[in-house]
């Protein structure tokens, strides 16, 4: 266990799934409540953005710029989660594709994984059932309709390779980010920064997803599962091949944590060093 100001919890190898439980069950319901509250903006900007009843619709916004303010408002959420005090303690992965990558990397343990993947699912659900009782029809009716994902125009091709590359650039931006000191404390801004360009990028292809758990959540609701198989196969595979490429380009040990943005105050779960990045980093520093 590496000895930071902060504490580490992470599990032994040999816990059992009721030892995980009974260690990290507070980080479990961190993390379905930020898929929750990810969800319930999601849900409400849709309806705000797109509904038939709309004010944008009365002004003549294009689609571009209805794009850019979703993604705004997804953005800005996004960052937000990440810097809570929740984000800080869970990682803030609030993605499936996100926590099967850092176990393929070994920063998560498999039960962690396991929970992790399950509350994400449980809290995505609550947050749609949540924004659907507060505005009803307006948003389970068309075009609204929970705000589904499906494949644009291009077919599902299209919309897998979409999904596959963001969801890769995504990974990649963050390994890369939060694994460098000067970097690392910026690594919720370039997250959020490139979910607005995703956004205004991919309405027409796949609708924008990179993730496995938001793309259920509203179908479940709106029952409607065209494509459903490219929000799951698709993220997961990209973020992969990011962390693949990223460990032959710089090996494992330059994974240091799980936590898309860390500090040095917040309890952490993981198979973590970050202490030993940031006491390098202190010393390679010239200042």
């Amino acid at each position: 266990m590496p000895l930071g100001p902060f504490p580490v919890t992470r599990l032994t190898p040999s816990a059992t799934l009721i030892q995980a439980f009974a260690t990290h069950w507070r980080e479990y319901l961190m993390e379905a409540a930020e898929l929750g509250t990810l969800m319930f903006i999601i849900c409400s900007f849709g309806t705000l953005i797109y509904s038939d009843h709309s004010p944008f619709k009365l002004w003549g916004f294009s689609n571009v710029a209805k794009a850019f303010l979703m993604g705004t408002a997804v953005a800005a959420t996004t960052l937000l989660i990440i810097r809570s005090p929740f984000g800080r303690r869970t990682g803030a992965h609030f993605n499936p594709a996100i926590t099967l990558t850092y176990f393929y990397l070994a920063q998560v343990h498999h039960w962690d994984t396991l929970y992790y993947i399950a509350f994400q699912f449980a809290g995505g659900l609550v947050g749609v059932l949540l924004a659907h009782a507060l505005l009803g029809h307006d948003l389970s009716a068309p075009p609204v309709c929970y705000v589904i994902t499906t494949p644009g125009a291009y077919g599902n091709a299209v919309a897998f390779a979409a999904e596959f590359s963001l969801s890769g650039l995504l990974m990649g931006l963050v390994l890369f980010a939060t694994n460098r000191w000067p970097l690392a404390r910026f690594s919720p801004l370039a997250v959020a920064g490139i979910t607005v360009f995703y956004y205004v990028l991919c309405p027409s292809l796949s609708g924008f997803s990179v993730n496995p758990a938001r793309s259920f959540s509203s179908a479940i609701f709106a029952w409607i599962w065209r494509g459903i198989w490219v929000y799951f196969a698709a993220p997961g595979l990209g973020m992969l091949a990011a962390a693949v490429i990223y460990t032959r380009s710089f090996g494992l040990e330059n994974v240091y944590c799980a936590k898309v943005f860390h500090d040095l105050r917040s309890t952490c779960p993981f198979n973590c060093r970050f202490y030993q990045f940031y006491h390098e980093s202190q010393l390679c520093d010239p200042e």
